[in-house]
């Protein structure tokens, strides 16, 4: 898995019901965008992250393009 700051982590429910969370990288610390991330959770919190298979990286779209 390789992020950059900026991108989102989207972590999926694993059971029925469970809601789906979102973190902001802040900072990524592996080497070639790999984790650990520091991320920043939709609840405000922050941490040290390392993705499970649950996980998924949001490409952040950089600003300004227009196809």
């Amino acid at each position: 898995m390789k992020a950059s700051k900026g991108d989102w982590v989207i972590v999926h429910g694993r059971l029925a019901g469970e809601p789906t969370r979102r973190a902001l990288i802040l900072d990524v610390h592996g080497r070639d965008g790999e984790p650990p991330y520091v991320v920043q959770w939709d609840d405000g919190h922050e941490s040290t992250y390392f993705p499970a298979s649950d996980a998924v990286i949001e490409q952040h779209a950089p600003s300004g393009s227009h196809g």
